[in-house]
């Protein structure tokens, strides 16, 4: 089944389910202020955006659940007994693709705003001997040295999530398909880079596989729920 490992995106310290609730209050204490906060026309922000929440918990509670309307609005299920499709079929399933989508698209530009990586006490799996992830200072210091590529990565599952709006408007499946794809690998790239780098050949071989896996089911005549 297609699935991003969530979020964002580029989202740096991405979702970690065992770690534990934070007070917003708390997560937002270390966030650093912007010096001069101006909209894409050069026009003054109504008011300065002061984070609440850090990036791992805007991913957790903000970004990944409301992408997931795009996941698991398209899949396959392939198994033994066959294969399954799931595609949205009335207004309201893709209704919820399209809510998906814009959430996905506005609320990754939040990722813009400086705040703190992780909440306070929270150094993601970054401790002992060869650990799988990066620390919130590890990836502060990759965003520091090379912002372009932060925004970049921003924009990259941007556009990919209008891809998947335009596509709702359509209810076109076959597209959509391929476009949560790339939803799911606009997501995985920031991951890949920010944070657990050390899983990039493994997540590249996973998907080489994966690709020829659902390649031949779909050569397969297909059994729907």
């Amino acid at each position: 089944m297609l699935r991003a490992a969530l979020i964002i995106a580029a989202a740096a310290a991405a979702v970690s389910c065992s770690s534990k609730p934070t007070s917003p209050a708390a997560s937002a204490q270390a966030a650093p202020v912007s010096r001069v906060q101006k909209t894409v026309a050069g026009e003054p922000l109504i008011g300065p955006m002061k984070p609440v929440v850090s990036v791992k918990d805007l991913m957790r509670y903000t970004i990944d659940p409301l992408a997931d309307n795009i996941f698991d609005a398209v899949t396959w299920d392939i198994s033994k007994k066959g294969t399954v499709h799931v595609e949205p079929r009335t207004d309201e399933d893709w209704e919820k693709v399209r809510i998906g989508a814009i959430t996905l698209a506005e609320g990754i530009y939040l990722l813009k705003v400086p705040r703190p990586f992780a909440p306070p006490g929270d150094e993601n799996n970054s401790t002992g001997p060869n650990p799988p992830e990066l620390s919130p200072a590890q990836i502060k210091a990759k965003l520091d040295k090379d912002p372009v590529l932060w925004e970049a990565k921003i924009e990259a599952l941007r556009n990919a999530a209008m891809e998947v709006f335009e596509i709702a408007n359509k209810k076109d499946v076959n597209a959509l398909f391929e476009a949560s794809a790339d939803v799911d690998m606009a997501c995985e790239a920031c991951h890949l880079e920010y944070w657990y780098p050390g899983d990039r050949a493994a997540v590249d071989e996973d998907a080489r596989q994966r690709a020829r896996f659902e390649k031949s089911a779909k050569k397969k005549p297909e059994t729907k729920r």
